[in-house]
């Protein structure tokens, strides 16, 4: 029996999980400082918000779009989360994206982007969603503008203007 593709797509599956891992490390910020819980007790953890630093204060969203923040969303969506998610409801590996910034609000977004570890054990929408898709979602180690961009096409993807 020909072994051929079954070495073929045993080498393709793997290559297309490593494509979509990458170093668990927390992302530092611009200050290059990682992120850190900002919660003194783990029982007070607000689904609303996630866990990590970003608050709604702090990102100040406009009801404009920022066209160079989507064009490099675009960018990074394309590189480090195409191959996971697609723009629409329809899940891949990880969920549709479609909708996202309608169900969530936008510092739990930045929260999850950037420190997925902590809320995948603690948020239990997002122990749900990980019984439905079985994988849980890589640490991409993005810059907090990275993330932030991100966001802004997330917002695009969804209608925003």
């Amino acid at each position: 029996m020909n072994q051929l593709p079954v070495v073929f797509s045993t080498i393709t599956l793997i290559l297309l999980l490593s494509a979509c891992g990458g170093n668990s490390a927390p992302t530092a910020d611009s200050s290059g400082t990682p992120p850190k819980s900002m919660l003194e007790d783990p029982n007070s953890y607000d689904p609303r918000r996630g866990e990590g630093k970003f608050t709604a204060e702090m990102l100040n969203l406009s009801n404009q779009l920022d066209a160079t923040m989507v064009a490099s969303g675009e960018t990074i969506q394309g590189v480090k989360c195409a191959a996971c998610h697609k723009l629409t409801e329809e899940r891949l590996v990880g969920p549709g994206w479609k909708g996202v910034t309608t169900r969530r609000n936008p510092e739990w977004i930045m929260n999850f982007i950037t420190n997925p570890d902590p809320m995948i054990e603690k948020d239990p929408e997002v122990r749900a969603q990980l019984e439905l898709c079985l994988v849980r979602m890589p640490n991409q180690n993005l810059t907090d503008a990275e993330a932030r961009d991100v966001l802004e096409f997330m917002r695009k993807n969804d209608g925003v203007k």
